[in-house]
């Protein structure tokens, strides 16, 4: 979701501290919108939306803002996601040899697909505001 932070990283190299401190609250402003649309999506589960959250980074192979679900909060979420798919996946029966068939229930791409472009939007608006203002052009 943040090709610009990305590019300012490659153009400019690691990023002053300050103006990550100046960035961050706006990019996760912008991740929020998404992960409020995740949480609305999976209000089915108890576990899903709570272990939902946004996770802004400046340095890494994936500098940017990220939406993620807790795996150790809500280990069905994975398997429920489905990569996005609808239709049904199989697993086995805790305690017996038994597998079964449960229909998937996509709530992260989904999100993504509805809001991403707004979040990509305010995202480049954040960068830009702020990189201007340091003195970037």
């Amino acid at each position: 979701m943040a090709n610009e932070i990305e590019e300012f990283i490659r153009e400019f190299g690691k990023m002053p501290k300050e103006l990550r401190s100046q960035l961050r609250p706006g990019l996760r402003k912008a991740g929020k919108v998404v992960a409020d649309d995740v949480k609305l999506r999976s209000g089915w589960s108890a576990r899903i939306p709570r272990a939902t959250r946004v996770s802004v980074t400046f340095s890494g192979r994936r500098p940017g803002v990220s939406v993620v679900v807790n795996k150790n909060k809500a280990p069905n979420a994975r398997p429920l996601e489905h990569q996005g798919r609808t239709g049904t996946f199989r697993h086995p029966v805790f305690g017996k040899d038994i597998w079964v068939a449960q229909r998937a229930r996509p709530f992260l791409y989904p999100a993504l697909r509805a809001k991403g472009g707004a979040a990509a939007a305010e995202i480049a608006d954040v960068v830009d505001r702020v990189t201007r203002e340091a003195g970037f052009r």
